[in-house]
């Protein structure tokens, strides 16, 4: 019998994905065929699909988890903020329009139908699909037309278990709080809570843990302490973003855009022993002593190289250049490198043209059509193989890239500048290729690991399922399932 149980948060970035993604390789270690869903996120960190589309990436960590294929079923709405009041909004891994919140929420009920679609054909497939929530069922305000949380759960028969995170205080009241505000039906589809980042003498919370469980009639399933090694693991939100602080090392600079996108291109770096990756924030200088500036993807790039002037990034990474600095440009971050882009339709905005840093010989036109591919690919200077994705709107054209930064396929793809020190790729996930890594590393002068970003990956995330069998009731969770 195919079966479904909902992870749903008491607020947001509360740790449900994790949560899903250890029980979800807890349950396929014990023989279980698992798949996870996740109706809508809001996300711009995204990942391209076996069927050629795109999904959320902590949905792909899911998929990783399970041992399965990322599939666009997994995540059938995805919206990509490109304003603080408008997304793009991808629907069963294809764009279909761009909206402002407003229209999106007339929009919504007309969604719950491909959710419902992909969601049936996952429990076709599966012996357990792991459904994640978005945000908070707390949010009353937007209950109407939900197909993120209780809309979803009820819609779907799917049992919830709610996920309270400690480590913001107030755990006690966000449980309750829930419990006193939803609808009764909607609680009643609620069948238990975890409380999850636990740090210290757990047993000091036993009388709040049981406080919870009188006030809502719900089940503790355990108190999760804080999981260390998440840092091993690819970020959700850009929020969660972390500096790896190194002092001494080989320092390489990312710069943290308004509108940063598959900002998870950097993660192999910050695990690299001899690298100390700073996250550039708005407000501060980029580093004299970086020895490379990543400017990384972004969903609204010439919305972008307006925040980036903002802050003076443009002049630092002039002086960085005359230094003898590298500079790499991932996507978006390659177009800004070049001498405009262009956007005669708005596509990612109004329309009109901004110019580029002028670092690399390049333009670039934005156009309707959306590149998502996973590649393979050469280095154009190591001959080190790469594997990545690419998804991105726009065409790239000029001199640079006479010198190409890779080949696909034979054919060469981004740009090198003339004195070799700022290359321009449209290639995402490129760290994670093992070799290319400590090839490109090296050529920087710095001392690359041995280590394997895919195996470590792995090792933490069986490492992230011990956790969890370890401290909550997984047999109780995964009888809650139906």
């Amino acid at each position: 019998m195919m079966r479904a149980l909902m992870i749903q948060g008491a607020g947001s970035d509360v740790g449900k994905s994790l949560v899903v993604a250890g029980l979800a390789r807890a349950a396929t270690r014990r023989g279980i065929r698992v798949l996870p869903f996740k109706p809508q996120n809001m996300s711009n960190n995204a990942a391209v699909t076996v069927d050629g589309g795109e999904i959320g990436r902590a949905q792909a960590l899911q998929a990783l988890a399970a041992c399965a294929e990322p599939h666009t079923d997994m995540n059938p709405v995805l919206l990509k903020p490109e304003t603080d009041v408008g997304a793009q909004i991808v629907v069963q891994g294809r764009r279909v329009a761009t909206l402002r919140a407003r229209d999106y929420a007339a929009m919504k009920p007309k969604l719950m139908t491909p959710v419902l679609e992909s969601f049936e054909r996952l429990k076709a497939r599966a012996d357990l699909v792991l459904v994640e929530g978005a945000g908070s069922p707390a949010e009353v305000n937007l209950r109407a037309n939900d197909i993120a949380n209780m809309g979803f759960a009820r819609k779907a028969n799917v049992p919830v278990v709610l996920v309270g995170d400690i480590e913001r205080g107030g755990v006690i009241a966000q449980l309750v709080g829930i419990k006193t505000i939803i609808d009764p039906d909607d609680a009643a589809q609620i069948e238990g809570f975890i409380i999850n980042k636990f740090r210290g003498d757990q047993s000091l919370f036993d009388d709040g843990y049981r406080l919870i469980e009188q006030h809502t009639s719900w089940r503790g399933f355990g108190v999760l302490p804080h999981f260390a090694r998440a840092r091993e693991l690819p970020a959700e939100d850009a929020l969660g973003l972390a500096d790896a602080h190194k002092p001494g090392k080989t320092r390489i600079a990312c710069l943290a855009l308004s509108r940063i996108a598959n900002f998870d291109d950097c993660d192999p770096l910050k695990l690299e022993p001899d690298v100390d990756l700073v996250m550039v924030r708005a407000g501060d200088a980029i580093p004299g002593d970086a020895r490379l500036v990543i400017i990384p993807g972004s969903k609204s790039t010439r919305g972008d190289l307006a925040f980036l002037r903002a802050q003076g990034w443009d002049i630092d990474l002039l002086a960085h250049h005359r230094r003898g600095g590298h500079v790499l440009g991932l996507c978006g971050g390659y177009q800004m490198l070049g001498r405009s882009v262009t956007d005669p339709e708005g596509i990612e905005g109004a329309a009109g043209e901004t110019p580029g840093l002028g670092l690399l010989d390049v333009t670039t036109l934005m156009t309707p059509h959306k590149s998502l591919t996973r590649v393979d690919a050469v280095h154009a200077e190591t001959r080190e193989f790469v594997q990545g994705y690419e998804i991105h709107i726009g065409e790239t054209k000029g001199s640079d890239r006479a010198r190409p930064f890779a080949f696909v396929d034979g054919a060469p793809e981004g740009a090198m500048s003339g004195d070799g020190r700022v290359h321009g790729t449209y290639l995402h996930g490129l760290f994670a290729s093992d070799g290319f890594r400590r090839a490109y590393l090296e050529r920087l002068g710095v001392a690359a690991s041995d280590q394997r970003y895919g195996g470590r990956v792995e090792d933490a995330l069986d490492a992230l399922a011990d956790h969890i069998e370890a401290h909550l009731d997984v047999d109780g969770l995964l009888a809650l399932a139906r």
